[in-house]
């Protein structure tokens, strides 16, 4: 248990360290209770989705660099058989324990947000599972109450990064997953 937590500690280090180098404070923002879902879930079959309540989001408004880090054993299923499944025989969480994206927000100019949300493009890498895949998706900005929220959605495949579904439960997941994030990123 210590191990874990001394991992994901180590982790976060490296993650805040990476983004934030050459920056001042007051252009970061951070987001250490972040949520992930996702949803794989086919018609006429058990529910197949996910929360990570656990996530941390690095904002440098200045660079307009992002970065988010999600250990894998932080998502929780209703089905506690699901979510064995998934962290030993889908997702291999021992030998692959985090999912991190690495991307740049496109056009954005922190003085134009308000409560208002204002679409923008996010594109960056996305390592899963050992892999990495590029992803761009448009995302949801507001600022509030001096915070930055995003939200927003993008879809990946198990294939994406080699995930390998048995033909038995093949039909019970959907070939594309569909991954929502909700973060509120405060001033560091």
């Amino acid at each position: 248990m210590i191990n874990s937590i001394y991992k994901a500690l180590c982790i976060s280090i490296t993650l805040i360290t990476c983004v934030s180098q050459n920056t001042n404070a007051q252009n970061k923002y951070i987001e250490r209770n972040g949520e992930i879902r996702f949803e794989a879930s086919e018609n006429l079959f058990e529910e197949v989705k996910a929360i990570n309540k656990s996530v941390t989001c690095i904002l440098d408004i200045e660079t307009k660099q992002i970065a988010a880090l999600a250990l894998i054993k932080g998502f929780r299923f209703k089905n506690s058989l699901m979510e064995e499944h998934f962290n030993e025989n889908y997702i291999e969480s021992e030998k692959y324990p985090k999912a991190t994206f690495k991307g740049k927000l496109l056009d954005f100019n922190y003085s134009e947000l308000t409560e208002n949300w204002l679409e923008l493009e996010v594109d960056g890498k996305l390592q899963l599972h050992g892999k990495e895949k590029q992803v761009r998706s448009t995302m949801k900005f507001q600022k509030v109450d001096g915070s930055v929220v995003m939200k927003g959605s993008f879809i990946v495949t198990p294939s994406d990064f080699e995930i390998k579904i048995p033909k038995i439960v093949r039909n019970k997941i959907a070939k594309e997953v569909t991954v929502n994030i909700d973060f509120k990123l405060v001033q560091e």
